[in-house]
């Protein structure tokens, strides 16, 4: 498939790559190009700004979770041709599991996709010593993928006087620069970057980027850079499957499952989603997945919504920042017991990180507040003011519930929290390291812990939360 693309990377995080990434964005919807964003690694957080402050379709690329085939035909999934897709990077463009290895760094996933790099190098402080730098990265390029260069926080003026070196003596097309400004700053916090809704006039102020970089960058350059992109081609995947999309084949009828307002139609199993400003991690493909297996997701906010959506067969709690709605969280009573009873009478579970810690029966804060939390959980769980836990880990079952035996599904963990009991029902290992230990809370209907799953890298998860889904169904029709 013949799809525009570029992967906006850089030599180390704080680069600018996110702000990058979405300023050209924004430029080209303006433009009129059917654009699609791609996050490198397992980040949740710059997604949001693609489609909520953007509004474009966007999800999560990793070669770490997923084989080479298997992320190509992930990436290709919903495209078509005449698409321009932006991919963003992750940290340095070759830093990827640990820090030393190939996958999941923002070069393998290039490499993977055949996608040219435009190289974001934060230049504030530098002089001629640019030079050497993409000298550098240039010469580890086997691939030869970096054909652009962006210079972000310098002055237009040092921008006319280095280009024309850097262009003179690398092989590489210099496209523009970025001034420093402070509006131009994405704040962050511990986790990574405050989410799109925590700031203010966020969508203004990316507009302002993008009409900026419009005027310093060469838009047009970067669109010739990401259209010399080679064809790109999986075994299975083709432009009428991207057209058949969001649809699955119930009794060998086409059915479309991708709404959360919808009843659900026979043959399908309803899952709760918990999302609300609280509860707002997750990879797409994993929501896809589990629609493709048969499942109508239906949204549901734990902070407003007083009951969990009619008709649920089951519920997925996904991470985000409970922490910063404990209190909220705690006074919605109903919820807390909807979702106790839920579990109670069977209706399977799945629940990670930040909803892990929705399941406690206790949530302390950085204050030393203690909050009631569903009880599900026998459990309390509090804040340590420090990373627990961070890092990408695969993992597999003592006792087969959600997997088959000696199967691992792969996830990461990133958490300040921690538990009086997170469990120990399964084993997971680093896999850089071979380091390993015991987590998460397992049986025939829960899977409840911090790790964060991805479930293209062992799709047999999804298919089991949602045949699960379908047997408590059964059984309550029966009843």
């Amino acid at each position: 498939m013949n799809i525009s693309r570029v992967m906006i990377a850089a030599p180390k995080s704080g680069s600018g790559k996110t702000l990058v990434a979405c300023a050209l964005l924004q430029a080209l919807k303006n433009r009129g190009w059917q654009t699609a964003a791609y996050k490198c690694g397992p980040d949740y957080i710059d997604p949001m700004f693609h489609k909520q402050v953007i509004g474009v379709p966007s999800k999560n690329l990793d070669t770490f979770f997923t084989d080479e085939e298997q992320t190509k035909r992930l990436f290709l999934c919903d495209r078509m041709e005449n698409d321009f897709a932006v991919l963003e990077g992750v940290m340095g463009i070759y830093d990827g599991l640990g820090g030393v290895r190939r996958e999941g760094s923002s070069y393998h996933l290039a490499c993977v996709t055949k996608t040219p790099v435009v190289f974001v190098v934060d230049a504030k402080g530098m002089g001629r010593s640019i030079i050497p730098l993409l000298t550098g990265f240039l010469q580890y390029d086997t691939e030869h993928l970096i054909r652009g260069v962006i210079l972000n926080r310098i002055s237009k003026g040092y921008f006319e006087t280095i280009k024309p070196l850097i262009e003179a003596e690398l092989p590489v097309t210099v496209a523009g620069f970025l001034p420093e400004k402070e509006i131009y700053r994405i704040e962050s916090r511990h986790l990574g970057l405050f989410m799109p809704d925590e700031l203010g006039n966020i969508r203004e102020r990316l507009q302002d980027v993008s009409e900026e970089l419009q005027k310093t960058v060469s838009v047009d350059t970067i669109v010739k850079i990401a259209e010399s992109a080679q064809e790109l081609q999986t075994a299975e995947k083709t432009e009428a499957q991207a057209k058949a999309r969001r649809t699955a084949t119930i009794c060998n009828k086409p059915v479309v499952i991708d709404s959360s307002h919808m009843s659900t139609p026979a043959g399908l199993v309803t899952i709760a989603v918990a999302r609300d400003e609280a509860f707002s991690f997750y990879y797409e493909d994993n929501i896809a997945l589990m629609k493709e297996n048969g499942a109508n997701i239906r949204y549901f906010s734990p902070l407003r919504d007083e009951e969990l959506p009619t008709g649920s067969h089951a519920v997925l709690l996904g991470g985000g920042y409970p922490e910063l709605y404990a209190k909220k969280l705690s006074e919605n009573k109903k919820m807390r017991e909807a979702v106790r009873k839920a579990s109670e009478i069977g209706m399977p579970i799945v629940a990670e990180c930040g909803g892990f810690l929705y399941l406690h029966r206790t949530m302390t804060d950085r204050e030393g507040n203690r909050y009631p939390m569903a009880g599900v959980i026998h459990a309390d769980c509090y804040n340590t003011g420090k990373s627990v836990r961070f890092g990408y880990i695969e993992l597999q079952e003592k006792k087969n519930c959600f997997l088959p035996e000696n199967i691992s599904i792969r996830g990461h963990e990133f958490h300040y929290f921690d538990s009086t009991d997170n469990g120990a029902d399964a084993i997971a290992q680093r896999p850089v390291t071979g380091k390993s230990y015991c987590c998460v809370i397992i049986d025939e209907t829960h899977w409840m812990g911090f790790p964060h799953l991805y479930y293209p890298s062992n799709p047999v998860f999804a298919e089991s939360f949602v045949e699960k889904a379908r047997r408590y169904k059964e059984r309550i029709i029966e009843k």
